[in-house]
């Protein structure tokens, strides 16, 4: 759940990082409603693992956590080091690309909007 409106802006973002990242299907809020343009909606599958994505029409006290993080295997460093540049910019670090004796690489980090990612690439890779 997203605020302010900043779901599309995630969804482009996330789709143009990870190919595997598609909008099956989206409902935004129409323009008798009091978030016009917002993400009602939206049914992704990311790599076979379905998500719903959705702006809050409301604002709330709080917001994402890292205490919940999408982990994603890469298939090369390349790949991987691409996609933790590009979520990283305007986001947080926790963890830097590095190998830290259980992946080959991993690293973690929270993106612009609040969304923790934890991206690795799995010994012998």
């Amino acid at each position: 759940m997203f605020q302010g409106g900043r779901a599309q802006a995630a969804i482009d973002l996330y789709a143009s990082i990870f190919p595997g990242f598609t909008v099956v299907s989206m409902e935004n809020y129409g323009s008798g409603d009091n978030t016009p343009g917002f993400v009602k909606i939206a049914r992704v599958d990311f790599d076979g693992h379905p998500l719903i994505v959705i702006d809050s029409p409301i604002p709330h006290g709080f917001d994402f956590t890292p205490s919940m993080s999408l982990f994603v295997d890469f298939d090369g460093a390349a790949d991987l080091d691409r996609a933790f540049e590009r979520l990283a910019e305007a986001g947080d670090v926790k963890m830097a690309l590095a190998d830290y004796g259980f992946s080959a690489r991993f690293g973690w980090l929270t993106d612009r909007f609040g969304v923790s990612w934890q991206l690795n690439l799995p010994k012998g890779q």
